[in-house]
């Protein structure tokens, strides 16, 4: 996959105007600064136009597909719309089905629980948790951390080959990592999985929101990804593809709306007749302004021009790692080497630091936020600091006491909405903060690195 590097137009490339691009926050040193949110691979700031989309249809909220009301009516078209949407945002196929979720932690577990009985699963250890474990019921094969590109194929196709040829088999993988940025060979992967009778499943959570996403250009069986990192607010997600898995399977959920027809059986049990569309894995009232929430964001990415903003994006990239590595003592992380085509998601450490120190020092002395952590990547994070898998370390701050070595990273992550000057502060904060030092103390409280309040550090 390859990322654009068309000539950026500025009159239409400018950060995307977001929700809290105006808040301020307080500094320890005192004194208060506008925010600089760098943790969009956790949660990007919703876009303005989301909200302003969402803020328009509330007023007419309805519950959808059961009511006759003019306000019922009016939701379901807009839920339905939504759907269709999204999948031409993704470059859906014909017969491909749209499930409305809750996350993509949500979608893949969906899948998880409709693949057939006896499947294989293919996974390699570099993906995020919730690509990582919802296979529990399957037959698991955890593939090790590849270095290149190719080597991930290679990797994947000697797996495949010594693999069951008769039963079903799917591999799951990621398009952008959401520690290293680094994109991902996904046609080539999911040609490899073709070729030997699997399927293909791209967790895109951290690939949608920075680069575009085509089902059938890709090759891949199924989508997953996240609202809440697409820049619309938090609960809901999406997982598109192919329906036959998912129509043999039971319901993910069992309940209204799942369900076409219910009756009594003269035994006392119960028949039920289950939808064979999407709304078979949609039980209960859908989260409609979710749903909505997604297809505005997608039609605001498309509307924007998607190009235009991943070229502006890896400008952003570029000043990033240029400016880190003027900094001799940050170590960026990369499985495949500088080379590697990458989103706006770095991750580092910093020699002489606990990793949660710098990151706490970078939000209470400058107003940055950034992630500190394994990012819910444990075994990758091991791979990349080179530890051992026994070694403590954990989701979350360590603890460690400040100045103390962690098992532990930086990550430093942006998008569409992120303005320059939060790129240039956060570049000079690493740079002070290593030649300087912190300006106050820390400590562990509840497992976070906070500053220790009324005491500053001796500089």
């Amino acid at each position: 996959m390859s990322v654009s590097t068309a000539a950026i137009d500025p009159s239409v490339c400018a950060p995307l105007p977001v929700l809290g691009q105006d808040v301020t926050v307080p500094l320890v040193t005192g004194g208060e600064v506008t925010y600089a949110a760098l943790d969009y691979a956790a949660s990007a700031p919703s876009l303005q136009r989301v909200w302003d989309d969402v803020a328009a249809y509330a007023p007419y909220y309805g519950s959808v597909h059961r009511g006759a009301g003019y306000l019922s009516q009016l939701s379901t078209d807009l839920f339905e719309n939504s759907r269709r949407t999204v999948a031409e945002f993704l470059g859906c196929r014909a017969d491909d089905q749209v499930v409305f979720t809750r996350s993509t932690t949500d979608s893949l577990n969906l899948l998880a629980a409709a693949i057939p009985a006896g499947c294989q699963v293919f996974v390699f250890e570099t993906e995020h948790h919730a690509s990582l474990l919802p296979w529990r019921d399957a037959q698991v094969t955890y593939l090790n951390a590849p270095r290149t590109p190719a080597q991930a194929v290679e990797t994947l196709e000697r797996a495949l080959a010594d693999r069951d040829p008769y039963g079903p088999a799917l591999v799951c993988v990621t398009g952008a990592s959401n520690v290293t940025g680094e994109l991902w060979p996904v046609k080539e992967l999911a040609a490899a999985a073709h070729a030997h009778g699997a399927r293909i499943v791209l967790d895109a959570a951290q690939l949608a929101p920075h680069h575009p996403v085509d089902i059938a250009e890709l090759d891949v069986d199924w989508v997953a990804f996240s609202g809440h990192k697409l820049y619309a607010p938090f609960g809901s997600g999406v997982l598109a593809g192919r329906s036959d898995w998912l129509l043999a399977a039971e319901p993910y959920l069992a309940g209204g709306g799942a369900s076409r027809k219910v009756a009594r059986r003269a035994d006392g049990g119960v028949d039920v007749d289950w939808h064979t569309t999407a709304a078979r894995h949609e039980a209960g009232s859908p989260n409609v302004i979710g749903v909505y929430s997604i297809a505005s964001a997608c039609k605001a990415l498309t509307e924007a021009g998607f190009d235009n903003l991943v070229a502006r994006e890896q400008e952003l990239v570029s000043r990033v790692r240029e400016g880190l590595a003027e900094v001799p003592e940050v170590q960026v992380l990369s499985l495949f080497g500088d080379d590697a085509p990458r989103v706006g998601v770095i991750s580092f450490v910093v020699r002489g630091w606990n990793s949660s120190h710098f990151a706490a020092a970078l939000s209470a002395e400058y107003g940055i936020g950034v992630r500190d952590g394994l990012f819910c990547a444990h075994p990758l994070v091991r791979t990349l600091l080179g530890s051992d898998p026994q070694d403590p370390g954990e989701c979350g701050a360590p603890e460690a006491e400040p100045g103390e070595r962690s098992l532990n990273a930086i990550r430093v992550s942006f998008g569409a909405g992120t303005p320059d000057e939060h790129i240039e502060r956060f570049l000079r904060a690493v740079s002070e903060l290593v030649s300087e030092g912190a300006q106050w103390k820390y400590r562990t409280e509840d497992g976070r690195c906070v500053p220790d309040r009324g005491t500053a550090a001796q500089v």
